[in-house]
């Protein structure tokens, strides 16, 4: 039995096959809504110096606009580039299209593992999942996983550590 309350079956216990798994193509509308929010503040910004007459104000407003309406196109592309997989001992995450972050988590050094979710992500059904390790510059995060998906990966890997930190 999982701690979720649902029983640990063949059907839904992990495959540590070490294959690359994408998020859920849900959370490109989290990065949407929160790429929007982020253009809109940016051009926000400009608005008081345009009110004021400023020569540079109208032209500050077309560079936030063309950066708004970058970030929200490539909001797509840096939802495909988030994955994990699990592999034997530990679990490895990527992320990045220009800059790639490439981290790998040793099961028996995860001291706790979180799930969070945002007021978008929780209408989508989407969830968090990070981890805390002793290193505080490791930082791990997966989002946009599934609900159900997230707290399954939650109870297998705290079994999974609790179990790999008894060697150490």
């Amino acid at each position: 039995m999982s701690e979720s309350g649902e029983p640990v079956t063949a059907s839904n216990r992990l495959t540590f096959d070490g294959e690359w798994r994408g998020v859920s193509p849900k959370y490109v509308g989290v990065e949407l809504v929160s790429s929007a929010i982020g253009a809109l503040v940016l051009c926000g910004i400009t608005v008081p110096f345009i009110l004021l007459g400023a020569w540079f104000g109208w032209a500050a407003l077309a560079a936030a606009a063309v950066v708004g309406g970058l970030v929200l196109a490539f909001a797509p592309r840096r939802v495909r580039s988030i994955g994990y997989r699990l592999r034997d001992d530990d679990l490895e995450f990527r992320r990045g299209i220009m800059f790639h972050r490439v981290v790998s988590v040793p099961y028996g050094r995860m001291q706790l593992i979180d799930i969070n979710r945002g007021p978008v992500a929780r209408a989508l059904g989407l969830a968090e999942l990070k981890f805390v390790t002793a290193a505080a510059a490791t930082g791990v995060s997966i989002p946009g996983l599934v609900e159900a998906d997230a707290n399954r990966l939650r109870d297998e890997l705290v079994s999974l550590a609790e179990s790999r930190r008894v060697g150490l």
